[in-house]
């Protein structure tokens, strides 16, 4: 048996084309080699097939019975490959049904979402998206495995194997609902304090952070109401008396269908900065460069 990892496929070349135009200068023209390259090409053929392949008639160069076995599955083979080698299409979003994967925290999902999906509806109708809650999952590796296309958030704990874009950054604010008493006057660190909070009790990064902070300057979570994460905070905010420290986007994506105000807090907080996340596989993928694209252009400051 001959083992395929002993052919040089420059060899199934030469004999597809030995083949199909029965005259080694007509194939040599259209490999764009010499006449002597093609037979030593052959020569090399000949012994690792164990098998004279063509014999020079005087109607050319004609296959043996064993060649005309291999004509047709190496004609596959190499048609194959050269479908394969193709440049990639260009990416049509008008025509495309492909599904994207994007991994972003519940901040993400208040904040991008539901322009993304009006976006999308307008301009790519058949492009579907779906989320994947980020500190739900190992972000490289799902990346890795194309499992998630982007990621979408403050990650500060990503690995360096990923590629970034920066979209925006800003600051947290504190939350609370119209008419409350901290939104008269200047918000002192005294009045913030004695207010009833609300803490989003989330282990995820950079939150963690933050609520580090918070418990640090008095806030402390043995007194506070909690949840663990941001979905519910303006239904909660938006019906008491409590007050929520958050991201600014996420304030102002709630301040007016939940009658809301919001303020900085009289806290040095750290500032998030919000990037897109992408694997470096699929740099060049042309579906997954107009999506950030598409991201970058609609979001980015």
């Amino acid at each position: 048996m001959i083992d395929i990892r002993n052919i040089d496929l420059n060899l199934l070349l030469v004999f597809h084309e030995v083949y199909r135009e029965r005259q080694i200068s007509n194939a040599a023209r259209r490999l764009r080699l010499s006449q002597s390259a093609v037979s030593n090409a052959l020569g090399r053929l000949r012994r690792t097939f164990d098998d004279e392949l063509f014999v020079r008639t005087a109607q050319g160069m004609q296959p043996t019975p064993y060649a005309q076995l291999l004509a047709e599955p190496v004609a596959g083979a190499l048609a194959t490959l050269a479908e394969a080698f193709k440049p990639a299409q260009a990416f049509d979003p008008a025509s495309s049904a492909r599904h994207f994967r994007l991994a972003m925290s519940d901040v993400g999902e208040v904040y991008f979402m539901p322009v993304l999906i009006d976006l999308l509806r307008r301009h790519a109708p058949q492009v579907q998206v779906s989320t994947v809650r980020a500190g739900a999952i190992d972000i490289r590796t799902e990346m890795e495995a194309g499992r998630v296309d982007l990621a979408i958030g403050a990650f500060d704990d990503v690995s360096g194997a990923l590629y970034q874009r920066r979209l925006f950054e800003q600051a947290y604010v504190t939350m609370f609902r119209q008419g409350h008493a901290l939104g008269g006057g200047k918000p002192t660190l005294k009045r913030f304090l004695a207010c009833d909070h609300l803490l989003v009790a989330s282990s995820d990064s950079p939150y963690d952070k933050v609520n580090a902070l918070l418990e640090k300057a008095g806030v402390r979570a043995a007194t506070a109401f909690q949840v663990p994460h941001f979905t519910a905070v303006p239904y909660i905010v938006g019906s008491t008396d409590l007050v929520v420290t958050v991201p600014e986007k996420l304030a102002q994506r709630a301040a007016a269908p939940f009658k809301l105000d919001y303020l900085r807090p009289p806290l040095a907080l750290p500032s998030l900065q919000t990037n897109i996340f992408w694997h470096r596989r699929y740099t060049q993928d042309a579906g997954n460069q107009w999506l950030r694209t598409v991201l970058a252009e609609t979001f980015a400051e």
